[in-house]
């Protein structure tokens, strides 16, 4: 095991010749303990001398650490004998979503501090309200600015907040997920192989996408979910986007995909046959429904019964794109497959949705919408919170809390809200039978604003041949430690 006199030689080498970095073997810092490297970094910060180096040997520690945090990966474990999610025994299983993360964002300018603030918000969060599950709804990663060898390595630090809390997870994923270098399989193949991950994928046609599941939570007395009818269904659904991996650059359809709806359809009718009844659902999709967009634009939102932020036009499934699967159109329809499943599917109560940072409301969609012959019935349609420092926006960071008893069950009733990074709690509704005539406090538009400067290597700092250097340096080692994982 390496030492703290070891660690400091190394960067007490590289103060005189910092190229000498990148000729550090892979297996002298994977002997490095964690622990190691935070002590030589606190002992080490208060040894500086001057601004370029200062930087430089924060830079080099910090990207040691990000190397063993990644190598804290290799004690994996296999999701197979994950316990059943169930109810707590006084009825209640409470669900936190964090929405729009976008890791990996200006990567090699001020990502890593925007990811480092995502991963607070995210930590923030789930002490305030700690949940039963946590669902991470769509883009996780940045995938524009991502390499094809690294691209999913960033599920590593994503997941941490959960993995450290002993909590667990789903995820869909989103359109920003979905890129040239980064693949929708080959995130949920990283993703699961962290404990705690209960993301799968249940359809297999070549344009499903990859998150389109179920998981079926059961009462607190379930000993064998053999003999026992779940209370509550969770549904899970990838609306894609974004482009195909690889090969020729080409857009991928911004919609829950037909074949993903023929499976909703067979597979929940079939849970219904075999459990002799229509069980309560909640559902959770990236891209919001064109419904959302024709209540915003027609109803409009009203900040007292549907409290929320609403800074921003819906952008809604098939946004983009013609009927005839062209692009150059405002919209094709193409999601009405979808929205038909949803309001044919009896007993869900709710869709979970993201993609618009700028809007946090809920709706209750029982309307018909013009021109399509769809009515709603009564299902309650609902934003996240955006909880990233990555993506647009400076709108206050924070997840929405979903609520759920078996006594709520009862009437097809949740309460939810929306817990900021401050705390605070907003936009508490109960999506209940009078939701959308009740009267609600108004949600303040508060703003948390990011640098955009990079918190590693300011430019006004270094320069010239030293920040040549610093910058081969940086990023020789943190190849060496993250590219060989």
């Amino acid at each position: 095991m390496a030492s703290l006199h070891g660690v400091n030689g190394i960067i007490e080498k590289a103060d005189r010749n910092p190229i000498l970095l990148a000729g550090i073997s892979h297996s002298t810092l994977r002997n490095v303990r964690v622990e190691t490297v935070l002590i030589a970094l606190n002992e080490s910060i208060s040894l500086l001398e001057g601004p370029p180096l200062e930087m430089l040997r924060i830079a080099a520690l910090a990207a040691v650490f990000a190397g063993l945090s990644s190598q804290a990966g290799s004690r994996r474990a296999t999701n197979d004998d994950l316990d059943p999610l169930k109810f707590n025994e006084d009825g209640s299983f409470q669900i936190c979503v964090c929405s729009d993360l976008h890791y990996a964002q200006d990567a090699s300018g001020s990502g890593p501090e925007l990811d480092r603030r995502s991963t607070q918000v995210m930590s923030d969060v789930l002490d305030f309200d700690p949940p039963d599950l946590v669902i991470l709804n769509g883009d996780l990663i940045n995938g524009e600015d991502t390499f094809v060898e690294n691209s999913t390595h960033y599920i590593d630090q994503i997941v941490s907040p959960m993995v450290d809390r002993n909590l667990t997870w789903a995820s869909t994923y989103g359109n920003h997920d979905h890129n040239y270098n980064i693949d929708g399989d080959d995130i949920l193949e990283r993703e699961q192989t962290w404990p705690g991950s209960r993301t799968e994928k249940m359809v297999s046609t070549s344009n499903a996408g990859t998150t389109n599941y179920y998981l079926p939570v059961y009462a607190s007395n379930c000993t064998d979910t053999d003999d026992c009818s779940p209370e509550l269904l969770l549904w899970f659904f990838d609306s894609r986007g974004g482009f195909y991996y690889q090969g020729r650059r080409r857009a991928q359809p911004n919609w829950v995909d037909s074949s993903v709806v023929e499976w909703f359809n067979e597979t929940n009718a079939g849970l219904v046959e075999e459990h002799g009844r229509e069980i309560p659902s909640l559902a959770f999709v990236h891209i919001p429904v064109h419904a959302s967009l024709q209540f915003q634009q027609e109803v409009g939102i009203d900040e007292n019964i549907h409290p929320g932020i609403n800074d921003e036009d819906v952008v809604q499934q098939g946004d983009g794109w013609c009927a005839d699967g062209s692009g150059g159109c405002s919209y094709g329809d193409q999601d009405f497959p979808f929205m038909s499943a949803l309001i044919s599917t009896p007993g869900l109560i709710g869709l979970f949705y993201g993609h618009d940072h700028g809007n946090s409301w809920c709706y209750k969609w029982d309307s018909e919408l013009p021109g399509m012959n769809i009515t709603g019935n009564g299902i309650n349609l609902c934003y996240g919170q955006h909880t990233g420092y990555g993506g647009y926006g400076d709108w206050i960071r924070g997840g929405r809390q979903i609520f759920v008893t078996r006594e709520g069950l009862e009437d097809y009733t949740v309460d939810t809200h929306i817990r900021l990074e401050s705390g605070e709690v907003v936009g508490s509704v109960s999506l209940n039978s009078t939701f959308g005539t009740d009267s609600y406090a108004a949600t303040t538009n508060e703003k948390t604003y990011q640098s955009g400067s990079s918190p590693l290597a300011p430019t006004s700092i270094l320069g010239g041949a030293q920040k040549g250097i610093a910058s081969t340096c940086i990023l020789s080692l943190a190849a060496i430690m993250w590219m060989s994982i």
